[in-house]
């Protein structure tokens, strides 16, 4: 086989990928070996090796202690709509971060006080080390978890209201908007970045992937009246689900 100018083991990769793609490599099919990998394609061992390596970072296959390497079940992704930041009257975190129609699903969350760091008093408009509540969220549906969340709220806001803590009290459990309300913050617009970065190995130890997985992360930030009331980090596992967007034209 003639390799252009791209590195042999880009090549090797591609046509393996392809061969995963096409169904000649089916899921559950050990990957040819090293070996075989080096006569296929005349290529040398640290080749093959590093062609391995590609496709275990891009999780298309992985590696069965005493077995060998095999490839991947590679699931349907399914959608997460995002249509807007006025959830009904008594929407819970899970249908704030999930909009699609008939989703029903479970949440685990935690919260504690700590100092904002640099990058999240940037995001709310104060001062580093100011009082925050963050809270941590696990979000299932039909019992496998499909989300993480962090969000930081400044207690300078929240402190000392029934609201604090937001899963906690009479609005407990309740979307941003509606807890706010609560306490005559009126949030009335919202802003949402997203990217793509490798999964941090402690959230996809909780969302069940494998070292090298892609996350999809959306920083969304709620605002009232210019005034930042609350931020946060939302993780999707980006093998499993797509991030739909209907939004309103104006």
């Amino acid at each position: 086989m003639t390799f252009g100018e791209q590195p042999a083991y880009l090549r090797v990769a591609s046509d393996l990928r392809e061969k995963i793609a096409n169904g000649s490599l089916p899921p559950h099919t050990r990957l040819p070996s090293q070996a075989r990998i080096r006569e296929e394609y005349g290529v040398s061992d640290t080749v093959a090796l590093e062609a391995r390596k590609v496709l275990m970072a891009e999780g298309l296959v992985e590696g069965r202690s005493g077995s060998g390497t095999y490839v991947r079940e590679r699931p349907v992704p399914r959608r997460i709509a995002r249509s807007g930041y006025r959830p009904g009257a008594g929407a819970s975190p899970f249908r704030q971060e999930q909009t699609a129609d008939g989703v029903r699903g479970t949440w685990e969350s935690h919260s504690e006080q700590e100092g904002a760091s640099p990058e999240i008093a940037e995001r709310l408009g104060i001062e580093t080390g100011d009082r925050v509540m963050r809270t941590r969220y696990v979000f299932r549906e039909a019992g496998e978890p499909m989300m993480l969340s962090t969000s930081w709220e400044p207690l300078a806001i929240t402190g000392r209201t029934p609201v604090m803590l937001p899963e906690e009290g009479p609005l407990g459990g309740c979307g941003v908007v509606e807890r706010m309300a609560a306490i005559d913050v009126v949030v009335d617009n919202v802003v949402e970045q997203v990217g793509a970065r490798p999964g941090l190995a402690e959230e996809l130890l909780a969302l069940g992937g494998v070292p090298g997985h892609v996350v999809m992360v959306i920083g969304r930030t709620y605002y009232a009246s210019g005034r930042a009331v609350e931020t946060a980090d939302v993780v999707v596992p980006a093998d499993r689900y797509r991030i739909a967007y209907h939004l309103p034209v104006r």
